[in-house]
């Protein structure tokens, strides 16, 4: 076997190698965003539900609010 095909095979190993590091590290980013993503949710999700209760109640007082000019006389 000759050098240079040993020096390619080598270098060839030695990316694959650092391409599946890489890749790892990768997955291991991506499951935590998964994670931080759902955390957020369930955290936030409360919240706005609590926001939506209260605009909905405010919306029904404002539609129950007499309307300026209705029931005078002109």
């Amino acid at each position: 076997m000759s050098t240079w095909l040993l020096v390619w095979i080598l270098a060839s190993g030695f990316a694959i190698a650092l391409v599946c590091v890489c890749l790892a590290f990768l997955v291991s980013h991506m499951l935590q965003l998964i994670r931080a993503a759902r955390r957020f949710q369930e955290e936030v999700t409360p919240l706005a539900n609590d926001i939506s209760r209260g605009s909905n109640r405010a919306s029904q007082r404002v539609s129950n609010l007499p309307t300026p000019g209705k029931g005078r006389s002109g």
